[in-house]
C-alpha cells in the first residue's frame, strides 16, 4: 500500500509482463520523494545526485534485464515442454492411424479375395446355367 497526498493507493496485482512489484515500489518512492530545490550555486550536489541516479538506473535496468531474461528462458522451457507433449501426442496418433489403415487394408484384401471367389462362382453357375438351357434346348426340340 502506498500513500499519495495522505490517501492509501492499493497497487493492482503485477502480472508476469509488467514491472516487478520491488520496481513498482522503486517508482512509487520516486515520486512520492519532495523536491529539494537546487540552487545555481550548488554544482557539485547536482552532479552526484545525477551520478547517483544514473547508478541507480543501471541496476534498476540490470535487474529488470535480469528479470526479463528469466521469464524469456521460463517462457522457452514451456514451449519446448508443450512441443514435446504436442510431439508424443502426434506419435500416438500416427501409430493409431498406422494400425487403424494397415486393418483397412487387411480388410479390403480379404474382400477382394472373397469378391474373386464370388466371380468364379458366378461364371461357374452362367455355364451350368446355359449348359442347362442347350440341354432344355434339345429336349424341346425333339
Amino acid at each position: 500500500m502506498f500513500f499519495i497526498e495522505d490517501e492509501a493507493v492499493q497497487c493492482p496485482p503485477v502480472l508476469e509482463t509488467m514491472l516487478t512489484q520491488s520496481e513498482i515500489q522503486d517508482l512509487f518512492s520516486l515520486i512520492n520523494q519532495p523536491e529539494e530545490p537546487v540552487s545555481p550555486g550548488s554544482g557539485s550536489q547536482g552532479s552526484n545526485r545525477a551520478v547517483y541516479s544514473s547508478e541507480e538506473r543501471k541496476l534498476r535496468r540490470m535487474e529488470s534485464n535480469r528479470e526479463s531474461a528469466r521469464r524469456s528462458r521460463y517462457r522457452k522451457k514451456k514451449h519446448l515442454e508443450n512441443l514435446t507433449t504436442q510431439l508424443n501426442r502426434l506419435r500416438i496418433e500416427n501409430r493409431e492411424l498406422k494400425n487403424r489403415l494397415a486393418l483397412t487394408l487387411h480388410h479390403h484384401l480379404l474382400l477382394s479375395l472373397h469378391n474373386d471367389h464370388l466371380k468364379s462362382e458366378s461364371v461357374a453357375l452362367m455355364a451350368s446355367l446355359s449348359d442347362l438351357y442347350g440341354y432344355l434346348g434339345t429336349m424341346l426340340s425333339q
